[in-house]
């Protein structure tokens, strides 16, 4: 049985579990370890997840099966165009890679941003990233390049686009 729901501020540990359990044998081979160390402590630190909630620029998902929590996704609306909204996380834990998981997560994304007239669906992915693969054959496909600072960092991304 695989569900999804909605994770709040009291589901933020869980999410930073999961992050560190993907982002590790995502981005070990793309990035320092220094880099992604970085990026875990900004990005999903406590104050930054609940910052992030508190505001509603981002809404959470957690998908479970029967073992527990499996992965997660974010995404909100751009601010510039509330139609087109940004999945700005999806992470799966690597032993549920290629079960489905990611699909269901990007699947009810979609679904619940059509729900608020959302009728694009927009992503960040590092351009040496082999999961272009995974998001091309969600049907998203490369819209421009984008580098992007943070911190000492640079992130050369793709930034990928899927018409709802």
């Amino acid at each position: 049985m695989i569900s999804i729901r909605n994770a709040g501020i009291a589901d933020i540990s869980i999410i930073q579990d999961l992050a560190e359990k993907t982002w590790w044998p995502t981005y070990s081979s793309l990035l320092t370890d220094e880099q992604i160390r970085f990026m875990l402590d900004a990005i999903y630190s406590h104050d930054a997840l609940k910052k992030v909630m508190e505001e509603g620029s981002q809404q959470f998902l957690l998908l479970a099966d029967e073992q527990g929590d499996q992965g997660f996704a974010s995404y909100g609306p751009r601010k510039e165009d509330p139609a087109i909204y940004k999945l700005h996380k999806l992470y799966v834990l690597p032993n549920n890679q290629g079960k489905g998981y990611g699909r269901l997560l990007i699947d009810e994304v979609t679904n619940r941003i059509k729900q608020h007239n959302g009728y694009t669906l927009e992503l960040n992915v590092k351009r040496d990233n082999p999961a272009i693969t995974f998001y091309e054959k969600m049907g998203f496909t490369k819209l421009r390049e984008e580098d992007i600072p943070i911190g000492p960092y640079w992130m050369k991304d793709f930034v990928m686009r899927k018409k709802g």
